[in-house]
């Protein structure tokens, strides 16, 4: 497989470009900015960029002025941050926050099935029961496996797991080896049975960097790597000439998606060479989708389970989003270490 090629010191200016623009957005404490910022401290994970970590440390601490906010599935992503931000402050009430949100997961929030995490935003006008949506895998499954890991907490690390094997149970189809968006256990189906393009980016994306934290004697191991496998093999059979994914992945004939294709893009990095070419033709894909001023382009706007295919067709991708900016620098951040576990 040809070696991928590119320009470091262009992605690196990249990079900042973008992390310059995601401070010149407004968050709350919800997901957009868990993945918004976990895409900066990536990126700062691989340059060292000093000032990141000081955007990010402001950020929170304001945040948390008046206490931890309302904890949900979703807020969970923001706890990526209290992570990093304790392993590069060494600040004790970061990992304690972060072990508070935690110990929600998997004491308090509302589950289904065998300990599977419904879907759960901020906002009281917002109801999912029973429901498992794919965006869970990132913002609580993946949380879980990491201050499981740090802490040496086995009771969240396996509480993490679950939400791997209990999301791939739901939502992987086994005909075509996508995911579909989510699951109404109430109903027993897939509601309309999307295969979404960043709902795939999301157990992508998660499901490789589990890889990097399971144990490869550990019996998740094969069933996380076999899922993500499948996964990947369907998803670069359905890349566009432009490097992107469409955000229907079985209509090509769907706009082109940035967030989903970066973080689709971002796992193929685990397969070694295997996949360079298909990540080649990401790289140029990103870039053209990268303004002047560091704003991401042709990202999708917050997506329910919409009730058909039109319905996804339909969101529209005219602003800047935090999911499409993290997603983006996990993508070149990713690149640039050559994050390869094989």
């Amino acid at each position: 497989m040809p070696k991928l090629v590119f320009d470091e010191q262009q992605i690196k200016e990249v990079i900042d470009r973008i992390v310059e623009r995601t401070f010149k957005m407004d968050f709350s404490w919800d997901w957009p900015g868990g993945v918004a910022f976990y895409g900066v401290a990536e990126a700062y994970e691989v340059t060292g960029e000093q000032k990141y970590i000081d955007y990010l440390k402001e950020w929170i601490d304001r945040e948390l002025e008046d206490g931890l906010p309302k904890l949900t599935v979703n807020a969970s992503s923001l706890g990526h941050i209290l992570l990093t931000l304790y392993k590069v402050t060494e600040e004790q009430r970061y990992i304690e926050i972060a072990t508070e949100m935690a110990e929600y997961l998997v004491n308090e929030a509302e589950r289904f099935d065998d300990d599977v995490l419904q879907h759960t935003v901020n906002g009281d006008k917002y109801d999912f029961p029973e429901q498992a949506w794919v965006d869970t895998m990132f913002m609580a499954g993946y949380f879980l496996l990491r201050i499981g890991k740090l802490l040496d907490r086995e009771d969240f690390f396996e509480f993490g797991l679950k939400q791997y094997h209990g999301h791939e149970k739901f939502l992987q189809d086994d005909d075509t080896d996508l995911y579909y968006h989510g699951w109404d256990n109430l109903a027993q189906n897939n509601m309309s049975s999307i295969f979404w393009a960043r709902g795939n980016s999301w157990a992508a994306i998660t499901m490789a960097r589990a890889l990097e934290y399971v144990e490869v004697q550990h019996p998740s191991y094969m069933i996380i790597d076999g899922s993500l496998r499948d996964l990947q093999s369907a998803l670069v059979r359905l890349q566009l000439d432009n490097g992107l994914w469409p955000t229907v992945l079985t209509d090509q004939t769907s706009y082109p998606e940035v967030s989903g294709s970066a973080g689709i893009a971002a796992s193929l990095l685990v397969r070694g060479k295997l996949y360079n070419s298909y990540i080649q033709k990401s790289i140029q894909g990103m870039l053209d989708h990268v303004k002047e001023d560091g704003s991401v382009l042709s990202v999708s706007a917050g997506t329910a389970v919409m009730n058909d295919e039109q319905g996804y067709k339909d969101v529209p991708y005219k602003r800047v989003q935090g999911w499409g900016q993290g997603l983006a620098l996990v993508f070149f951040a990713s690149l640039l270490k050559g994050r390869n576990i094989q």
